[in-house]
Order: C-alpha cells, then structure tokens, then sequence
C-alpha cells in the first residue's frame, strides 16, 4: 500500500520540467486541472534559478516549493506531511530516466511525457524500477483518450471489424521542414541527439502513432523494416520515416511520419481493415469515427451520440454536437491517473474500465525507436522487436 493510502481530497501533484516557454508543460497543467482531480503544489520548472523562481510563481507555487533542482524537491517533498503524491515529467527526453528515478525511489507516483526515455536501454533500467517500486507509472500517449479511439478500440475487441489484416497509420507535420531559428526551443533540443534521443520524427510523433495502432488494435508486432531520412541538411535525427510492419498472426501495417509534410499541421490518421468491416479515425476531426462494412454504407460515428458504448461515454463530458479535443483527451489520461492513485490510496483494485498508457507501452514505444534506426542502417533490412 503506498505511503499516501491515508490521504483525501484532491491529488498534490509537481511537475518537473516545463518552465516558461515551454509547450507541452502548460498543455500538463490544464489537463491535471481540468477534473479538479489534481492541485499543483510543487515544481522544478527550469533548472535556472532565476527561472525557475519566475516560472513558479507565475502558476502560483509558494516559494517554499519552488525548486531548481529535481533531485532536492524528491527529497523534500518526500519528507513533507504535504508532499506531492505524483509529478509530472515535461522535460527534454534525455531527462526523464533520472528525473523519474528520483521520485519512483521515493514512493511518488510518475505521470510522464513521452517518449519513456531517450534510449532502450535506459528505458529497460527504469522499468526494472518502476516494477519494485509502489508508485505508479502514467505515461502520457494523449491521444488514447479521445473517446473514439476508446469507441474504435472496443469495436475492434468485439470483432466488428473480423480478423485483422492491415494497419496504415500515418502522423505528418511539417513545422520542421525547414532549418528552425535558433531561439527556437521546442525545435532546438528535439533536433539535438544528445537530448531527444536517436530518434527525430520517429521518437517525437512516431511513437505517438505506434502506440495509437497497437492500443486500437491489440496487435503484437514481430518485425518491422524502416526508411528514415533527414531531409533538412545538417540534421542529426530523422525528419522522415516510412516504416513496414509485420504483426503475429499475419496482418500487416504502415507507419509514416514527417515534420516535412509541407502544409500538413497535426495530422495523426488511423486506417484498420479488417476480414468484415474498416475503420478510421482522423486526429484533426476527432469527434468523428467511421465505420465501413464490406459490400455496405460507411456509418459516421459522433462522440457522445448513441451509437457509441460505454468505453467511449467514460470518456465523455459534454453532449453530442459540442466538440471535445486535445485539452479533454489529455485531461482524461490525468483523470484515469487519478482514478488508479486513489485506488492505491484505499488499497482497492483499479476500477473496472480503467486504462491508461504504462511503462510498458514506454518500453514498446522505444524499441520501436530503437528498432526503425537498426533497420535504416541496415538499407531497410527487416528487425526483430
């Protein structure tokens, strides 16, 4: 039972990592807030001092929790009888093994920013403590908590779709198709190997893309083959990949992802086809799902509506015809986190329906890295997983 079973009301959470400037650390904070189910009480936003002191007060930490240094606000905050409960990762990649290794030695449970880690290695070091460790292990894959992906995986379970065959997923960006300015943070340390890993596109959204097919479908790669490309000279990571996939059983998959994709913005597409029926999903128009029989009339699927089950409704707070999105997805992996670390807190088991990315998916997602750049290096030969 964790050392925080005795505790009620909202969940004090810190956040390690997204200072001022910094995207996807603000994205967290909303997401944490937006079920009331979490309070920001701790933070080591930056590293700085100085920016570290402006970026907490500025969400309104007291200076007391205010830190520069990750190490020293697990120590402390593990020593408080107000202690955060769980932190929140937003760091560069390189970042979180050590970041996380701090908290999960502390009992403090660990929501984190994908991917898990900047290497496979590291990502096998930090699961073999997360599994002796009594904290919980969140990562953040949002887009599982779109509700029609919840509505498409379930349908999938229930074998709407009859076995299978092919899997074409695809996340194309194209705001790294040029050479970024150099003040440019977010572009500046996913560029740089050293921090963002070996992995360019195929780490920052390919992952993104890989755990979306392998969470709708529950297929189980065996090999894959990769062709990744850097097409922005002087690039040190890929910014392209074209990615084969053989699965367990027989079915097949394609993977593509670009920051080169002139005019494309955040477009994360699903495509499953399976032996009776296909389905699709869009990123960019979420509230839709769409449903094709063979030989029958397309069915357009609308959150909220009745056409859709139980999974998809745990995910749903407004009614139909009110678009939901980014904010609410992500929002719902935090609030499915949540769920679990009261769980832990009584010493109850995880109520039924919960489901959220875990280390697990962390390791999948950077062997699938790890694997792609063997393979290009290899002219595209087929890997083993």
């Amino acid at each position: 039972m964790s050392r925080f079973a005795d505790r009620s009301g909202p969940i004090r959470l810190g956040m390690v990592g997204g200072g001022q400037g910094a995207m996807i650390g603000s994205v967290h904070r909303v997401a944490a807030r937006l079920d009331g189910a979490f309070t920001l009480t701790a933070g080591a936003l930056s590293s700085t001092p100085e920016k570290a002191q402006a970026s907490g007060r500025e969400v309104g930490l007291s200076d007391d929790r205010i830190y520069s240094d990750y190490t020293q606000m697990a120590q402390r905050e593990a020593r408080l009888k107000d202690g955060i409960e769980a932190v929140a990762i937003v760091t560069p990649n390189h970042m979180h093994a050590p970041v996380a290794r701090e908290f999960l030695k502390r009992g403090i449970h660990v929501i984190c920013d994908k991917p898990l880690t900047a290497t496979l290695a590291e990502a096998k070091k930090l699961k073999a403590l997360a599994d002796k460790s009594d904290a919980l292990f969140v990562l953040t894959h949002n887009y599982t908590g779109y509700p029609l992906v919840r509505e498409a995986r379930a349908r999938v379970a229930a074998g709407e779709l009859g076995d299978i065959r092919v899997v074409q997923v695809e996340y194309p960006q194209d705001w790294l198709a040029n050479a970024p300015a150099p003040d440019n943070k977010q572009a500046e340390w996913r560029t740089d190997p050293a921090r963002s890993g070996p992995g360019g596109s195929t780490g920052d959204i390919g992952t993104h893309a890989w755990n979306l097919s392998r969470f709708v479908t529950g297929l189980q790669p065996e090999a894959l083959a990769a062709d990744l490309h850097s097409f922005v000279d002087g690039r040190l990571v890929d910014d392209n990949a074209h990615v084969m996939i053989r699965y367990q059983g027989g079915a097949r998959g394609m993977l593509w992802c670009s920051q080169v994709a002139a005019g494309q913005e955040n477009a994360l597409h699903l495509r499953v086809f399976g032996t009776k029926a296909g389905l699709e999903w869009f990123q960019e128009d979420p509230n839709a799902l769409y449903i094709t029989p063979i030989g029958g009339p397309q069915t357009r699927i609308t959150r909220g509506s009745a056409q859709t089950g139980d999974a998809a409704a745990r995910m749903t707070r407004i009614p139909a015809g009110h678009p939901e999105g980014f904010f609410e997805a992500f929002a719902n992996i935090y609030s499915e986190a949540a769920t679990a670390i009261r769980a832990r807190r009584s010493g109850v088991g995880l109520p039924e329906g919960v489901t959220f990315p875990t280390i697990d998916d962390g390791v999948e997602g950077v062997a699938f890295v790890d694997a792609c750049v063997r393979s290009s290096k290899r002219n595209a030969a087929w890997v083993t997983l």
